[in-house]
Formats: C-alpha cells, sequence, structure tokens
C-alpha cells in the first residue's frame, strides 16, 4: 500500500509516493512553461495541469516500482489562487489564470474602495486586497471578458480542477480559500457580500471540506489511479510542507529557504497580527489557523550571488569557504531586500544593502554574509510570531537551505533555537499524503498520523557563537530601521 502526495507548483506538478511509515517511495515531476502575454499576465491551459498530474504520478509509479491499484489515497496541495473557470459542460471557458497574474489592479482597488481594508483582514485574514487574489480576477473577467463570464458555470482553484478531473466532483479544501477573499475564516463559509460584488454564486463555487476529509473517489479516468482510489484536497502548499515536516506538536513551527524565505505557525485557536504585517490562514487540522510569514529574497539572493560572481562554485565550495569566516562576517552586514520587503515591515520598494565593506572582504565574507542576512530576517519573523502568542521552541528546516549544514548552524545560533531536518526532503506532498491517509480513515487525525510517518533525520543545536550573534541581530535591527523608510521616501 501507498500514499500519494502532489504538489501542484508554479512551474510544474511533482508526484510522490510514500509508504505506510511515511518513508519515500519515489518523486515524479512534469514542467510546463507559464505564457507571459504582458508583464502583468500569466496564464496556462487548464489541460496541461491535467496532462503533468498523470505524467508525475506515471513517473512516480515507474519509479517506485508499485502497481498503481496498490495507491491507497491521493492528497492534493500546492499553489493558492490560481483560477480555472468551466462552463456546463465541465470545459475550460479559458486558459487558467495563475496567482503570479496582476491584471486586476482597477479591480482590487474598486473592492478595497467597497469593503475597506480592516474589514478585509478581519473576514479574509490577508493584510491587503491584492490584484493577484481570486476575487478581483474573476471581477475583471466580468468586466473584461462579459462573454467568458456569462458562460462560466465553475469557478475553481487548479487544486479543485485536478480532483474534478479525478472524481467528477466539485469540492475544495477550506484551506486554499483564505486569500480568494470571498470566503469567511471565521464562519468557515463564502462570504455573499463578495459574491454579489463581483457577480457569481455559491452554486458556481466548489463544495468545502475540512482538511482530511475524503472529498470523493476517483472515476475511470486517463490516468493510471484505479476507480474508488480515495482523493481528498489539503490546504496550501507552506502549510502541508509545517505538517509534513512534523510540526503537528505545540512549540515546533517550520521555515523553508528556497528562493524565497517563508515561515508556517499553526494554532488551535483564531488568531491575527493586530499590527497587519502577517496573513492569517488556516491549519492542517479542522478550525486551525496558521499565520505565514514570508520575504521574497532568500536562497534566490545567494543563488545570484553565486552565478554572477563566483565563476561556478557550487554551494558546498560556498559553505566551505564561508565556514572559515568568523561569525558577524567581520563587519560587513546585508539587508536583504533585493526585491522589496514584505514580513514583518512592509515596504514593496525596498532593496538590498551592504554595510560595512572594508576592502579585507573577499568573496567567502559575502557568501556568509548572506546566509547571515536570511537568518537575521528569520528571527524578526520568529519575533513577531511570539509577540501574537506563538510558543517557538524548534524550527523544522525545509528548501534547499537545509541542505546547507553551515547555513542551519547559523540559523540556530541567531535564533539560539534547535533546527532539525526530516528524513523525507518532499515535506510538501507528505503533508498532502498524510492527509489523503486521513481521509482514507487510516488514522483518526494529521497528529496521529505525522507521528508515525514523520521521522527527524538530525538537529542542529545552538553553538557558543549564539551570545556574539545577539548583538549583530540587534545592529541588523538598527540598520532596517534608519534605512528602510528611506525607500519610501519621494524625491
Amino acid at each position: 500500500m501507498a500514499y500519494l502526495g502532489l504538489d501542484l507548483g508554479t512551474t510544474g506538478v511533482k508526484a510522490a509516493l510514500f509508504a505506510e511509515n511515511g518513508g519515500l517511495l519515489a518523486v515524479g515531476l512534469s514542467e510546463y512553461r507559464l505564457s507571459f502575454p504582458r508583464p502583468e499576465i500569466v496564464e496556462l491551459e487548464p489541460e496541461q495541469y491535467w496532462l503533468s498530474a498523470k505524467e508525475a504520478i506515471c513517473e512516480a509509479a515507474k519509479k517506485a516500482k508499485i502497481d498503481p491499484n496498490s495507491i491507497r489515497s491521493v492528497g492534493i496541495t500546492g499553489q493558492a489562487e490560481t483560477l480555472v473557470l468551466l462552463d456546463a459542460e465541465g470545459r475550460p471557458v479559458r486558459k487558467a489564470i495563475v496567482w503570479l497574474d496582476n491584471r486586476a489592479d482597477e479591480e482590487s482597488k474598486i473592492l478595497l474602495e467597497k469593503f475597506g481594508a480592516d474589514p478585509l483582514f478581519r473576514l479574509s485574514g490577508q493584510t491587503d486586497m491584492l490584484p493577484c487574489w481570486p476575487a478581483p480576477k474573476i471581477l475583471w473577467v466580468k468586466r473584461h471578458e462579459p462573454e467568458v463570464f456569462a458562460r462560466t458555470a465553475k469557478f475553481l482553484m487548479v487544486e479543485d480542477y485536478i480532483a474534478w478531473r479525478l472524481t467528477g466532483e466539485f469540492g475544495t479544501c477550506r484551506g486554499l480559500m483564505p486569500s480568494s477573499l470571498y470566503y469567511q475564516i471565521g464562519s468557515g463559509e463564502y462570504f455573499q457580500p463578495m459574491l454579489d460584488a463581483i457577480g457569481i454564486s455559491v452554486a458556481q463555487l466548489p463544495k468545502l471540506f475540512h482538511p482530511g476529509e475524503p472529498l470523493g473517489v476517483c472515476r475511470e479516468n486517463d490516468s493510471i489511479l484505479k476507480a474508488g482510489t480515495v482523493v481528498s484536497i489539503a490546504p496550501i502548499d507552506h502549510v502541508c510542507g509545517n505538517l509534513g515536516s512534523g510540526c503537528a506538536e505545540n512549540g515546533i513551527i517550520s521555515e523553508t529557504t528556497g528562493c524565497t524565505l517563508a515561515l508556517c505557525a499553526t494554532f488551535e485557536r483564531s488568531v491575527y497580527d493586530e499590527k497587519r504585517r502577517i496573513s492569517t490562514y488556516l491549519g492542517f487540522r479542522k478550525n486551525s489557523y496558521a499565520l505565514l510569514p514570508w520575504a521574497p529574497t532568500a536562497g534566490m539572493l545567494l543563488k545570484h550571488f553565486r552565478d554572477e560572481f563566483c565563476d561556478g562554485m557550487n554551494f558546498r565550495q560556498f559553505d566551505d569557504a564561508a565556514s572559515q569566516i568568523a561569525p558577524g562576517s567581520e563587519g560587513l552586514i546585508l539587508l536583504p531586500h533585493c526585491a522589496g520587503a514584505i514580513s514583518p515591515v512592509c515596504c514593496p520598494n525596498a532593496r538590498g544593502v551592504a554595510f560595512g565593506i572594508t576592502l579585507a572582504h573577499k568573496r567567502a565574507h559575502w557568501a556568509r554574509a548572506i546566509m547571515e542576512s536570511v537568518a537575521y530576517l528569520l528571527a524578526d519573523n520568529v519575533a513577531v510570531l511570539r509577540e501574537t502568542g506563538c510558543h517557538v521552541a524548534e524550527l523544522r528546516s525545509l528548501g534547499g537551505g537545509a541542505k546547507s549544514r553551515l547555513w542551519l548552524q547559523i540559523k540556530a545560533d541567531v535564533l539560539n533555537l534547535p533546527v532539525t531536518v526530516t528524513q523525507c526532503e518532499e515535506a510538501t506532498a507528505l503533508g498532502a499524503a498524510i492527509l489523503g491517509a486521513v481521509a482514507a480513515g487510516d488514522f483518526s487525525d494529521a497528529t496521529c498520523a505525522a507521528a508515525k510517518m514523520v521521522t527527524p533525520a538530525w538537529t542542529v543545536e545552538p553553538s557558543s557563537n549564539a551570545a556574539s550573534y545577539g548583538e549583530i541581530l540587534e545592529k541588523y535591527r538598527q540598520l532596517n530601521t534608519l534605512i528602510l523608510p528611506t525607500f519610501e521616501r519621494k524625491s
């Protein structure tokens, strides 16, 4: 028996098969290329998501050398906010509008003026009305493509579309809905005034399910999955990664250092950051919540530095060189806001800053300073989570940054917390698979499933460098306080 986790990413679908104990059997990946007809428009044919999902599942089953009939359940997670519009026959009426799409700028302003920023925050948990959210996108279709709008019978997220192709049922997970801006995280139902404002009805939206509930079972279709296989839709990818890295216990939060930096902390109670620095989402348990602070630049900055200035050095060589440099990089401090700042301070116009440069600073100093800057940013976001009442005793580290022992040690020292890496590198897909296993009735809840299916690999404890990093972190914070406001000044 095996459990399947599907992760619908921005540029590809990943399918991962897991044994009953959570051991990774195999991973399949099928990529696609998004369409950018204009800078603010990002689209993809809905059929491509289905083709890639089937291809990834086939590849995973082939690598694992298992009979597809042995796949017990499917859990589906991934990107939020990508819209698929279907007619009454279930056919796409236009290309999918990808979450990156920002065409609905005017519509977002219309809705913001109508409802107000603070009421929308209380309603949805989202700190701002952005053009990438589904509500303004639907309003854009109504205003600019009225014939398409009139033909649309169902407005789905991409995960819902894949589930429909598998099961023939229109359903979604509440954990995908907060950033739609037409869902109330308090009541757990669609928000009728927003539906009225954008011109759609509840009947045009999928049925709402809690995480770990079965949406349905596979019908006969052209995938390798047998009819009767249980299908469940999971919350968004970061929440699934949180579960798949073993954060079901109190005091453990996840951090992902990929291209961007993302944290996830789950709560058993309704929680808001009253200063509106962090958005509220829903967790992997029924009626649970999650805070998801993030930053646009993390591993992307290290990769950029390597590619542009380091003559093809690999990341292991980076680690070796940077490990020879003392904590603090001999006074070199970086502000890593090269693509703007989001959390805990929102300053979209911010840019990266290097402070304290001397002629003694070599390439290795810069490499270590980049790693340290991400750790400082991580520490600032952990501090905000603690302000909201989050207990943080340990971090679970995901993403490419988790492969660097040095970077993990720097994070442990800067935060003065243990940082743990789990055996499975596909935590997001594992989180979805765990919820699929719960939906199949094999576990009573996600906590019990994670206890059996998630295995820590090793933990990095804070070292004697933690004390010196405390002083450097304060200097980093002083620099942010002084410099970030200058990016908002008008000449």
